[in-house]
């Protein structure tokens, strides 16, 4: 820009010249001798230090006025107290209006001065006696009363001392005036009467808000009883800042005024170390709600009480998570960090069969979700299955374990123990048995449990013939819930049958007599035995129906029943047991537990069997853990097993009563004994106070290895700007501490008591086994899993090393070259056949010629492969000889480590931008400026960044044009938002053609250059210009960087060649910067597509929210979570701006960081309403945003919402998933509708549609003829049968309209064949030749109800129900969706549409 002359500087003031016309004589006289004009700054200091002056003079003054005016009142204070005003002179005071004035005026100009001439006349008369002289005197009064007037004349004479009466008489005058209307002092005494109104009623306002406050205050003391306090009676304050800061979000009633008073800033306290008491407490909330207004104050009160009610709960469930981190210690035999998957779902779900019916309402079933995930699920039971049993068949077959690992959970066996014996029943007496109780004998079992235990009985039986018949005649031992050997030995297939069978019927009725501290004792067992050895045996001696072993048994005695088991009254008082167990834990209410009762609490589900609310605090607070941490109690986590400390002070709070005292009767040992908490949540963060071995890069490996030294650097800042390893990724055959945490949560549910959480720990504490060899696969596998994450380490570096400038590739050419002479030359075949691998899996490279990094290290590995020995030492070999073959100076190190950190800062605006492009920009516009000025000689460089589109204006110009979305500010007024066409003049089109940077060094010296800036002179027109393309991940062009050094008129401003691959650099880290903003708007768009679908047929559920993860500013802030879009029960969807939530601001919220944590849903209790946390996962399995979902006071939805939730929570994975991939550069898209084809692409709008067209289309494939016989054997259907097949066939044939074909059943049910069935298979609802009248199909299901066709129950049915409506979705969605304005030539497989402007 040019520099605009010196003039301009004070072109906006107005100086006033010598002798001008509105210069006076004074003012010429002061001007002479200086010809200089006044300065506007230094008349301002003097106007300033005038006024300072004069202000500090007129203060000084006020004062002294002020100080004579109070000691006057004073001195007349004294007066009037000493010697009162004569009351007589209220006489001259009355109401009379007419007199008013005439009075005032002899009050005030004559009765002053003439009563005292009066009074001294009297007196001088009565001195001389003159009424009783009897000769007449000289005396005259008047004389006299003149002499006095004239002596004592008010403006000349001195005052005298004002007597009483004359006092008065001032006072009443005062009045007078102030009746006086129009006068100043009726005015002053006007002003002077509100004055002491509005002071009256502030004192009245004061004394209200002081009791108000009062008030508040000891609500606050009274609802700080509601919070469960430590054992020094004090709460975390961090708990009280998250309490208020969700009050505005769960108030749905909070006006915006509202909002507004509650949107004060708190201090953010990261720690539960900093506690208050009941003062503090009140102090604190106290003065963050003392502006607000009584409704919304008993709002607060209501929600603080709600986030007591969820501070106890989290209270007890820590203590739950503490005991399952310790039994995950304890079943990690391999130290390893991980658990078997399968078994412990197979352990869940034997767990879960055993338990009583009343036991299993409170669990969560092992055989659905959330517990089995929905990708394990297969379509055609998530879309045709309506039972509440529905396993996948693929989760079934995992879920059937080997002869091998059934005799390692069956476990040795003690022959030789006192009072042992086997159950062997038939499956016929263990049914008499059953149907010949009465509900007496079964402890009062009403006719429904025990119908719903003989469907759960048929159940059993089902899937134990299928089970059962894998292992027909090997040897198995099967324990009940107690550890007790109920199959032994070498069976038949029908007996192996007849006592399962006969085992899982009774447990499903009953529950074995076990003690409160029986799974706890199971828990704290000696840690020092091997699985199966002769410890392991003692400690599994306590089972049902025998008595215990005392000499063995070093943990102590529980008294058994003498009952046998299967007897006919056992059950009975099993389940009379189980009962009272929990009964016992909730009998008893404290105060806490009962304080907020008044706020009318319902249970939120009949069939539950302990309320939340109803939960004593004694349960919540049962036991406080003596262990420390939980990273400190796992050690190292080597191959050792590692001792937990304080095992004394554990076996005293889990373990219950000393080995000595352990003869209490059933009902003491049941009861829980309330213990204060201990001040911290020790669990509330596992994943990161943990990581498998797996996940862990030792740190001393590198030390280990000097092969590699020079790169340690390098391999240290790509450590630090990795992403947070906190977040676990789902794998359906492990799970590692986190995960194993929330599925035992997960499976418990919200209203389970301690007694049956210790039965389940011993439970699995006493199955869970492996095996020497399962232990070895186990540690191979991790080690190998290290191994990757070292070998990947290593190969970013060696790549980093080798892109000395950062330009983000490497020439596939020069890799070639170096490793030709691999050997001196013999492995070049070898590096032929990777080379041609490397290119079949990358086709773009034969193209290119250019390595990322990904692409790197797959070459590497491919070469590795096959070369010949250890595939290991191969790719280390490699990775030497190429660290060898290039070298790097420490100050090369230097600006490569800079600007590394220059293109991370671009990656990181964009996961941090929350969708918005702007921060990319602005980084990338950044890191340019700062390459210029570090290592460019400073540089002066204007940068823009241009995206193709398809020019639907003016098509008559070009088919595509270049739109300039952004660019540095001193060029903003010329280049943005500017478009350049191919016929005009400049070389950005051909960069773009060619898809290699162009590089002019003179533009002067250039005829093909397109200035914007046309108001700059042509011979400041100089400098050097630069285009690079801007690639996707599949080497397409979308765009182009354009610098330019036109501003900078140094001769010497070129660009050098390491700037331009430093560019290259930018250029690459804008375009991932770029696609993921892309990809989280057609996350958006697509989940908005999922939300509108499901709130059409769960009107049940209140509100959805999706979450997204974005990385924390530190690594104390492993991530955050950023809410997005939102839909409530009236539709009305909600795009959200506000800031990121941090775990350490909303600890009652940790469920959502939780989920995150784990990557597994949750189902918790938040404020008295039931949400339910939903994971979309990566490609690596972990989670990367989440669905909220509340559904109100119910804790469960109804059934065909709840199926409904599962299927769009499926499929939105499935999309999300679709959409990850379209980002991969060894990924093509695949295209199934027919505009995908002609497009290129694939629209994220439809694409929630597109995934559930595929499951349904699967469905219908697997059907036959066979499973249309139902519905063909109607005569007269139902009418939502004849509908849905009728708008089936009417999409086929719309001329069918009205014909027999469609109107007669009889007709229509020929129809249902398998000709169908391959018809429904291929068609395509978007194909041009298809026309589908979507009135007709409409008019034909539009009176059939979701709910309706669920009750129906018929799967064909489901399915051609959801197929109907998914064509008629996809078919309304316009071909030009397709081909409108969009991002040219971007990458295939999603249509970018970003808000740049």
């Amino acid at each position: 820009m040019a520099i605009q002359p010196a003039g301009a500087q004070t072109a906006g003031l107005q100086c006033p010249k010598p002798g001008g016309e509105n210069m006076t004589a004074t003012d010429m006289k002061r001007k002479q001798g200086n010809d200089e004009p006044p300065c506007l700054s230094v008349y301002a200091l003097w106007k300033d230090c005038f006024y300072k002056k004069v202000q500090q003079r007129c203060l000084s003054l006020q004062e002294t006025k002020v100080k004579m005016v109070r000691e006057q009142k004073v001195k007349e204070e004294k007066v009037n107290k000493r010697e009162p005003y004569d009351l007589l002179s209220r006489e001259w005071f009355n109401n009379e209006k007419v007199s008013l004035d005439t009075r005032i005026y002899l009050l005030e100009k004559l009765l002053p001065t003439l009563i005292p001439g009066i009074e001294k006349l009297l007196m001088e008369v009565e001195r001389k006696n003159v009424f009783a002289a009897e000769e007449p005197t000289q005396f005259n009064p008047f004389i006299f009363l003149g002499e006095y007037l004239m002596r004592h004349n008010p403006q000349y004479g001195i005052p005298t001392k004002p007597s009483p009466y004359l006092r008065g008489l001032k006072v009443v005058t005062e009045e007078l005036k102030s009746e006086m209307a129009g006068t100043t002092s009726e005015r002053l005494a006007r002003m002077k009467a509100e004055a002491k109104v509005k002071h009256k009623e502030r004192e009245e306002l004061e004394n209200t808000k002081s009791q108000v406050k009062l008030m508040r205050k000891e609500a606050l003391a009274i609802q700080f009883e509601e919070w469960t306090v430590d054992v020094s009676g004090r709460i975390p304050i961090a708990l009280v800042q998250s309490a208020l800061r969700t009050f505005a979000d769960v108030v749905a009633s909070t006006a915006t005024d509202v909002r507004k008073i509650c949107d004060k800033k708190l201090e953010i306290i990261d720690t539960v170390e900093k506690k208050v008491n009941i003062d503090e407490f009140t102090e604190y909330v106290h003065s963050y709600t003392e502006h607000f207004p009584d409704d919304v104050f008993q709002e607060m009160l209501k929600h603080l009480c709600r986030c007591a009610d969820d501070f106890r709960e989290a209270v007890r469930h820590d203590m739950w998570r503490q005991m399952f981190t310790f039994l995950f210690i304890d079943c990690d035999y391999a130290k390893v960090g991980l658990l078997n998957r399968q078994k412990i779902l197979a352990l869940l779900i034997d767990f879960y069969k055993r338990s009583p019916v009343s036991a299993q309402v409170a669990f969560c079933n092992p055989r659905q979700w959330p517990i089995v995930e929905l990708q394990e699920i297969k379509p055609a039971h998530l879309w045709g299955g309506f039972d509440d049993q529905e396993v996948c068949e693929e989760l079934s077959e995992k879920l059937v374990l080997s002869q091998t690992e059934r005799d390692i959970l069956a476990g040795p066996v003690a022959d030789d123990r006192k009072g042992s014996n086997v159950v062997r029943t038939s499956v016929t007496e263990g049914l008499s048995e059953q149907k010949g109780m009465s509900e007496a004998e079964t402890g009062g079992i009403p006719e429904e449990e025990k119908r719903s235990a003989e469907s759960n009985d048929a159940e059993v039986r089902e899937e134990g013939e299928d089970a059962m018949s894998e292992l027909e005649g090997t040897d198995l031992e099967v324990r009940d819930l107690d550890g007790d050997t109920i199959v032994s030995g070498k069976s038949s297939f029908h007996e192996d049958i007849q006592t399962e069978v006969q085992t899982e019927s009774v447990s499903a009725f009953s529950q074995e007599e076990v003690l409160p501290e029986t799974a706890s004792t199971e828990y704290s067992l000696s840690r020092d035995g091997e699985p199966g050895s002769e410890n392991q045996v003692e400690e599994e001696e306590f089972s049902l129906g025998r008595e215990p072993d005392t000499e063995k048994n070093e943990e102590g005695d529980y008294p058994i029943s003498e009952r046998e088991p299967g007897s006919e009254g056992q059950v009975g008082q099993e389940e009379e047991n189980w009962t009272a167990e929990t009964t016992n834990a909730t009998s008893e209410p404290t105060r806490e537990a009962t304080a907020i009762t008044s706020e009318g609490r319902a249970l939120a589900d009949t069939d539950v069997i302990d309320s939340k609310e109803d939960a004593p605090v004694a349960e919540v607070v049962k036991e406080t853990p003596a262990r420390k941490s939980v990273s400190e109690q796992y050690g190292s986590q080597t191959g050792q097993r590692a001792r937990l400390q304080d095992g004394n002070l554990l076996q005293d709070h889990c373990e219950g009563p000393a080995p000595a005292d352990r003869q209490d009767s059933l009902a003491e040992d049941s009861q829980e004994v309330e213990v204060p908490w201990s001040g911290d949540f020790l669990t509330r963060d596992l994943s990161s106070r943990f990581s498998s071995c797996g996940e862990r890069i030792p740190e001393d490996w590198k030390c280990e290895d000097a092969r590699f030294a020079d790169l340690h650097p390098i391999m240290a800042e790509i450590q630090n700007h990795w992403a947070s390893r906190t977040r676990s990724a789902f794998d359906e055959s492990s799970l590692n501490l986190p995960q194993f945490v929330q599925l035992m949560e997960t499976f418990l549910g919200e209203e389970v008591s301690l007694p049956a959480v210790k039965r389940l720990i011993g439970f699995i504490k006493r199955e869970y086994k492996q095996t020497e060899e399962e232990k070895r696969k186990q540690l191979e596998k991790v080690h190998h899993s290290s191994r990757l994450a070292q070998r990947k380490l290593l190969l970013e570096a060696l790549f980093e090393k080798w892109d000395n400038n950062a330009s983000g590739f490497l020439d596939l050419e020069e890799v070639d070259a170096v490793l030709s002479t691999f050997k001196e030359g013999m492995e070049k075949e070898t590096l032929r056949k990777a080379k041609k691998h490397l290119c079949s899996r990358y086709p773009q490279l034969s193209r290119v010629g250019k390595l990322s990094p990904k692409a790197f290290q797959t070459f590497l590995e491919l070469l590795a492969s096959e070369l010949s020995g250890n595939e290991d030492e191969a790719i280390d070999n490699l990775m030497e000889f190429l660290n060898t073959s290039v070298e790097q100076s420490h100050t090369e190190f230097l600006q490569s480590s800079a600007r590394r950190k220059w293109l991370h800062n671009i990656q990181q605006a964009a996961e941090t931008s929350g969708g918005s492009i702007e921060p990319v920009y602005k980084a990338v516009f950044k890191a340019l400026s700062q390459d210029a000025e570090a290592h460019g000689d400073n540089k002066k460089i204007s940068a823009y960044i241009a995206l193709l589109e398809e020019n639907q204006l003016t098509p008559e110009q070009g088919q595509i044009l270049l739109h300039y979305m952004a660019c540095t500010a001193d060029d903003a007024p010329y280049v943005l938002n500017q478009t350049l066409h191919r016929h005009m003049k400049g070389v950005s089109f051909a960069a773009v053609e060619e898809g290699k940077p162009i590089h002019v060094p003179r533009v002067q010296l250039h005829a093909n250059i397109h200035f914007w800036n046309h108001d700059r002179p042509v011979e400041e027109r100089k400098g050097s210009f630069l285009v690079l393309p801007l690639h996707d991940a599949h080497w397409r062009v979308f765009g182009i960087l354009g610098l330019d050094t036109v501003r900078d008129q140094c001769e010497t401003a070129i660009f050098l060649a390491h700037e331009i691959s430093f560019y290259q650099g930018v250029c690459y880290a804008f375009s991932k910067a770029y696609h993921h903003i892309c990809t989280l708007e057609n996350v958006l768009q697509m989940t908005g597509t999922a939300l509108d679908w499901l709130y059409t047929r769960a009107p049940s559920i209140h509100t959805v929210t999706m979450y997204l993860v974005e990385p924390g500013k530190d690594k104390a802030q492993n991530y955050a979570l950023r809410k997005m879009i939102s839909i409530d029960s009236t539709g009305q969807k909600e795009i959200h701006s506000s800031p990121v939530l941090l775990r350490k601001e909303n600890l009652l919220r940790d469920y959502l960081y939780k989920c995150i944590d784990s990557s597994g849903v949750i189902h918790t209790s938040v404020y008295r309403e039931y949400h339910i946390a939903v994971p979309l996962r990566d490609l690596s399995g972990q989670a990367l945003s989440l669905f909220d979902i509340n559904i109100g006071h119910n804790q469960k939805l109804p059934p065909h919402e709840h199926k409904d939730l599962q299927k769009m929570l499926k499929i939105s994975q499935a999309a999300f998933s679709e959409i990850l991939k379209t980002a991969l550069e060894e990924t093509e898209p695949t295209y199934v509708l027919e505009p995908e084809h002609e497009a290129n692409l694939r629209h994220a709008g439809i694409l929630f549609h597109w995934c559930m067209l595929q499951d349904l289309r699967e469905c219908v494939w697997k059907l036959s003829v066979e499973s249309f016989a139902d519905i063909k054997s109607y005569v007269e259907p139902p009418a939502l049968v004849h509908s849905i097949v009728k708008a089936v066939l009417l999409l086929f044939h719309p001329d069918w309209k009205g014909s027999e074909e469609t109107e007669n059943w009889s007709q229509c049910k020929l129809k249902l064949d398998d000709n169908l069935i391959q018809e429904i298979h291929c068609f395509d609802p978007t194909a041009a030749s298809v026309q589908i009248q979507a009135e007709l199909l409409l008019d034909c299901i539009a009176g059939v109800s979701r709910a309706a066709v669920w009750e129906h129950g018929s799967a064909p049915i489901e399915y051609l129900y959801h197929w109907v409506q998914t064509c008629l979705v996809l078919a309304g969605s316009p071909r030009s969706l397709y081909s409108k304005k969009k991002t040219f030539l971007a990458p295939s497989g999603i249509e970018l549409q970003c808000t740049t402007k």
